[in-house]
């Protein structure tokens, strides 16, 4: 049911990434390629991971997790951090979403890393609450901060 993806797999995880970015009502900001997917998970320096989901019944992908290493200074080891974690609705509630944590949960303890975290959207009720259910609490303590486009030029520049 869950797997390592492969470069086969860069065309589905591409259209279920454009599915979310629907979903998130942010289509417009998700202007990322198959190829720079692909160049991400399997070039030369791959600094991102994804597992898929496989129906059993057809074969087919039908959810995706991403994912990349951080790094806490203060418990010094890796975690990782879980970019995009998305099963298609008409999949949802097969489990899908549960394995695909499940496995990163693993490859945590596996590898003595010490965290898996994320984020999710205030308004996002359903995975808030299957993310509770399965022991994740919110960290309202901190607050996301982010450069892009000028702003991240016009610093980079200074």
């Amino acid at each position: 049911m869950i797997r390592a993806a492969t470069p086969e797999d860069i065309r589905a995880i591409h259209t279920m990434v454009r599915e979310l970015a629907a979903y998130e009502k942010a289509l417009d900001e998700a202007n990322a390629t198959e190829e720079q997917l692909h160049e991400a998970l399997f070039g030369e320096r791959p600094a991102a991971y994804a597992h898929v989901a496989v129906a059993d019944d057809d074969g087919d992908v039908v959810g995706f997790a991403l994912w990349f290493l951080n790094f806490s200074t203060w418990r010094g080891v890796h975690g990782v951090y879980l970019e995009d974690l998305y099963v298609r609705p008409e999949r949802r509630g097969g489990g899908y979403g549960k394995a695909l944590l499940t496995e990163l949960a693993r490859i945590c303890v596996e590898r003595g890393y010490g965290r898996l975290e994320w984020s999710v959207l205030d308004w996002n009720a359903p995975s808030i609450a299957f993310y509770e259910a399965l022991g994740a609490r919110p960290q309202d303590e901190w607050t996301v901060y982010r450069l892009t486009d000028g702003a991240l030029a016009e610093l980079g520049a200074a």
